[in-house]
Order: structure tokens, then sequence, then C-alpha cells
């Protein structure tokens, strides 16, 4: 079933490349939606893939970067299918 995931990252996750990784991360895995910097030093992301496919992804960035995570908020919802991929928003 095709879900929708809303994360935010906390910690060192600015100026790590944490955006970036993630874009290829969800190309890789046939992930859409999109990741973007927030002025209070958060990352956040909504994306939309297969539940097992998303829960992959989300498993790659925590183990990628468990170093500079400090904590991470996710919510799951339906799926609006409105991305058509996966970009960095600025």
């Amino acid at each position: 079933m095709e879900r929708q995931v809303h994360a935010y990252y906390l910690g060192r996750v600015q100026g790590v490349g944490f955006r970036y990784t993630t874009v290829d991360l969800a190309e890789d895995l046939g992930v859409s939606g999109w990741v973007k910097n927030l002025s209070d030093g958060r990352v956040e992301i909504l994306a939309e893939a297969q539940e097992d496919t998303l829960k992959i992804f989300l498993d790659k960035i925590r183990n990628g970067f468990s170093a500079y995570i400090r904590d991470t908020k996710i919510d799951w919802k339906p799926a609006t299918g409105e991305f058509s991929d996966f970009t960095i928003i600025n």
C-alpha cells in the first residue's frame, strides 16, 4: 500500500550532506517527495512510496546519519500521489 511519511530530523543534520544523500536514497528506492532544511536547524522530509520501501528509506537515513541525528519525529499518512520525483526544496 502506498503511504506518506512526514519526518523531522533534529541534531547536527544541516551541512553534512543530509539532503543530497536523502535524494540519492529516494531515487535508488523509487521514493517521491521532497526534503528541506528548516530555519530552526531541523531537516524536514515528506515522502511517498510503498510502506515497506519507506521503512527501508527511513532506516537508511537513520543508519547513515546516526552520528548526527539526535531526535526524529515521524508521522504516517495515506499517500496523496502528488509527487512525481524527489527534490530538494530551498
